[in-house]
């Protein structure tokens, strides 16, 4: 494999600085999904929906949304129906052509021509990074977005725009964060940071990693959420990790050896994070989703009033 096309620069106006951009958006989506056995014993976690979109069509929409024009999905054992999904169905659009259900006609033809996708197959599920790291010749010499699909995150200006707005601005790589206080925090990779003057207190400057820490040895209540925009130096380091506990290479360690090498910042992104691989968290997400729909909200809220719980 090769990249898929010359890494995207642009000259400022002075001719001095190159300013490279970010167009390629990768989706590691090879785990297993056990949290959501049975369910996920035949199709992928990612394909579960949230109301009738599959968890990773609102991160493919929302990298499309921030300016992404080519998604890597990393894929593994069973993971067809993800590729089938943005895929063109030639009989379903047929049957649906041929009894004149356009608008659903439209709706099947828009996840087909969305956008541009290609497919690597990590063969063992050896983490994060080890699933970031298999997307390095796609990738080629050039920045990049991560996005976890888990992380479904509803936002006015998409939390990955946020995000690329500021890489286009330091040109270092940028991690999305939120504040999380308490024993939560374990849950967590967290930062230790200095806040950058000026920003309302969203951007800072990031000095350390800490992957899920005690509440006691957290070194702020920063959480790392599942958005990243990354130089293509993050490779290097992940290539030259060890592998941690179960023989998985984690990204948390790549980012902590791409801080030797540049400067990176975390971004306190304005939205609401759902964890769809948690769940209760998917429930409430189908819930909070379902009810800002114009054809489901109304009927569904007064379903819901109508509860005795």
């Amino acid at each position: 494999m090769s990249a898929m096309n010359p890494k995207h620069e642009r000259r400022s106006t002075s001719g001095r600085r190159r300013v490279r951009t970010v167009r390629k958006a990768v989706f590691p989506a090879a785990g297993l999904g056990t949290r959501f056995l049975p369910a996920t014993k035949a199709q992928p976690k990612e394909m579960l929906p949230l109301v009738d979109k599959p968890i990773i069509q609102y991160g493919v929409e929302e990298a499309l949304a921030a300016g992404c024009d080519q998604i890597i999905i990393i894929t593994g054992r069973g993971k067809s129906a993800i590729e089938d999904h943005f895929d063109t169905s030639y009989e379903l659009e047929t049957m649906l052509e041929e009894k004149g259900k356009h608008d659903l006609l439209r709706i099947v033809r828009q996840i087909s021509d969305m956008i541009h996708v290609a497919y690597v197959r990590q063969k063992e599920a050896l983490g994060l990074g080890h699933a970031v790291l298999t997307a390095r010749e796609l990738v080629g010499d050039e920045p990049f977005a991560a996005l976890l699909a888990d992380d479904v995150i509803d936002a006015k200006v998409p939390c990955l725009k946020q995000l690329i707005d500021v890489f286009d601005e330091k040109q270092c790589s940028v991690i999305a964060t939120q504040v999380v206080e308490g024993t939560a925090i374990s849950a967590y990779g967290v930062i230790k940071a200095k806040q950058v003057p000026g920003t309302g207190g969203r951007l800072y400057e990031v000095l350390d990693l800490v992957e899920k820490p005690k509440l006691a040895e957290a070194p702020s209540n920063l959480a790392v959420i599942g958005r990243y925009v990354l130089t293509p130096t993050v490779f290097e380091t992940l290539s030259n990790i060890k592998p941690g506990t179960g023989g998985e290479l984690q990204l948390t360690d790549g980012l902590r050896g791409l801080l030797q090498k540049e400067k990176m910042y975390a971004y306190v992104y304005e939205g609401r994070r759902h964890d769809t691989g948690d769940k209760l968290g998917f429930l409430k997400a189908t819930v909070e989703f379902a009810l800002k729909r114009d054809d489901l909200g109304g009927e569904f809220r007064q379903y819901l009033k109508g509860l005795k719980i």
